[in-house]
């Protein structure tokens, strides 16, 4: 028989066969614009709902998965002693991640300052042609309530833990952060079992896992017919004109996020992890284009599961606990689009942000950036809550909707990736930390 072609490569064939089937839609879509109408239709009707069958698989073991690796993960290191160190090395790096990408991104949109090169013609027609959906997640965020101990409190533990994550919603994820306050709570107190009875309920949630990533593995084999589909449909429905439009703002967030994810996190190998980054890119290639095609950290968390044990050989322990934790809190790539968003919004309406200001903005879009939602397009009520919060127009989000799927494409590749290679740094740290005591 012959060698099996690698997932990844039959991903990214599948990838570059649905980006160029749009473009020729699009093109023809000009010298006659009713097949275009037609191909959204299909899109809506036939492609959307087709990815959505890879996305649901994905979605159904994130709540179990999530539960068991990270309970699994506090369970495994035996003294709750040893939570210390692990959960301090991956809060300082989470932190620093998304600090230094906003500071990317700041830099990159005063550089290019996007939003003069913005006609104010094209402003009112993407506002007219989105100011519906822009409205929709300003009300959204108006519901909110305001930031404070209690809301916090109720944000990590609330009163009904199942009712938090399972969710009211059937078309959306529950919350996830009480469920992983739970998990380590769940991880802790199995530490203090006797010793057989703590393998005994590590050996449960480790089989949990096991069927979950039997299931990834099931969807992972749509990916290669799902992901074409997906951006098929985005590129169609979204147009080329908008991305012309847009195109300082686009190129520049999507080199910001480029820098982030392959020269901060590179440096991050090669110097804490002592990787070569150009192999361990390598090896989480197929995570990556997972990422980039399903738009949500949630459902690539099965994957980056996988990848951190099958390829990275990282301890269960540690990809088990800083992984879930990541897929939620490590967001240096909402981060940075949201800090790029609303200083080119600002730009857009006139709104001079002082240095002072961006650097409250980075702080900022750091901590709504653990607030998001880990599925497409949860980042926008928060946005337009930092517009509003720097007097600039919350409905100028109606800027950017349009294209927002792309760029979500290209953030949540970068939050994954990030994730990962915050996981190998903090194993490597450990180890070193391990050695260094048993000599």
């Amino acid at each position: 028989m012959g060698k099996t072609t690698p997932l990844a490569t039959r991903i990214l064939r599948g990838l570059a066969i649905g980006v160029v089937a749009a473009v020729v839609t699009l093109g023809l879509g000009q010298i006659h614009p009713p097949v275009l109408e037609l191909m959204r239709k299909v899109s809506v009707a036939v492609f959307d709902p087709f990815g959505q069958i890879f996305l649901r698989m994905l979605f159904f073991v994130v709540i179990p998965l999530v539960f068991a690796s990270l309970a699994s993960g506090v369970a495994q290191l035996g003294q709750l002693e040893k939570l210390g160190p692990l959960a301090g090395r991956t809060f300082t790096l989470f932190v620093a991640n998304m600090l230094i990408a906003v500071a990317i991104g700041l830099l990159m949109m005063n550089l290019l300052q996007p939003g003069h090169h913005l006609a104010a013609g094209a402003q009112e027609l993407l506002m007219q042609q989105y100011g519906g959906s822009a409205l929709q997640a300003v009300e959204t965020e108006a519901g909110r309530p305001g930031m404070s101990f209690a809301s916090v409190v109720e944000m990590f533990m609330p009163r009904n833990l199942f009712g938090a994550f399972v969710g009211n919603d059937r078309g959306a994820l529950g919350d996830v952060l009480p469920l992983i306050v739970f998990a380590i709570l769940v991880g802790a107190a199995a530490t203090r079992l006797p010793e057989d009875r703590r393998r005994k309920v590590q050996a449960g949630l480790d089989i949990i896992s096991e069927v979950m990533t039997g299931i990834v593995h099931f969807a992972l084999r749509l990916a290669p017919y799902a992901v074409p589909a997906m951006i098929y449909s985005v590129i169609v429905k979204v147009g080329l004109d908008i991305l012309l439009t847009l195109s300082v703002f686009v190129i520049g967030c999507a080199a910001a996020l480029a820098l982030q994810l392959f020269g901060t996190m590179s440096l991050w190998l090669r110097v804490l992890a002592r990787r070569s980054p150009l192999t361990f890119f390598r090896q989480v290639r197929p995570l990556l284009i997972t990422a980039f095609s399903t738009s949500s950290s949630s459902a690539t968390l099965p994957a980056a599961l996988a990848t951190a044990h099958d390829e990275l050989m990282l301890s269960p322990s540690t990809a088990g606990f800083v992984l879930p934790l990541g897929a939620t809190m490590n967001m240096s790539g909402t981060a940075l689009f949201e800090g790029c968003v609303v200083l080119f919004v600002a730009q857009a309406f006139g709104v001079d942000l002082a240095l002072g200001q961006q650097a409250v903005l980075m702080l900022l879009a750091v901590l709504s950036a653990v607030a998001v939602a880990g599925i497409p397009g949860g980042s926008l009520p928060l946005i337009a809550g930092l517009l509003a919060t720097f007097n600039v127009p919350p409905e100028g989000i109606g800027i950017i909707i349009g294209v927002d799927r792309i760029l979500d494409m290209l953030r949540t590749t970068v939050n994954v990736g990030s994730d990962i290679v915050t996981a190998t740094v903090v194993d490597d740290r450990i180890r070193r930390a391990s050695t260094s005591a048993a000599a």
